[in-house]
């Protein structure tokens, strides 16, 4: 099951307010590096878009964020070199604005590097 429009509203608000924010401001760096994010079922994905050197638009994932219903709670991961998800030693976060402030303090370096 997805997510309802009233969830999907608040994840737009606290996870577009924050991509905005961290985005590149000019038009021209945006052509080369941007940031953005996805809802895929029950999760919420950040990434990176930026051209390859043939110039082909790719797409590199930094953070996901998994609301799993039955515990009420957001698990958090990152993407490692492997390419894999790995969970993220942080306690389940009970809000969508933990996640994001998870990713904002990064005290590993997982996220953005």
């Amino acid at each position: 099951m997805g997510f309802s429009e009233a969830e999907l509203a608040k994840i737009q608000d606290v996870v577009g307010t924050y991509i905005e924010r961290i985005r590149p401001k000019d038009e021209d760096i945006r052509k080369r590096l941007d940031l953005a994010f996805r809802v895929e079922g029950q999760s919420v994905y950040l990434f990176e878009i930026r051209p390859d050197l043939t110039g082909r638009i790719m797409t590199h994932d930094v953070a996901k964020t998994t609301f799993v219903r039955t515990e009420n709670v957001w698990k958090v991961y990152w993407m490692r070199a492997d390419l894999k998800w790995h969970a993220y030693e942080t306690t389940n976060l009970k809000t969508i604005t933990g996640f994001v402030k998870a990713v904002e303090t990064d005290k590993y370096g997982c996220f953005w590097g």
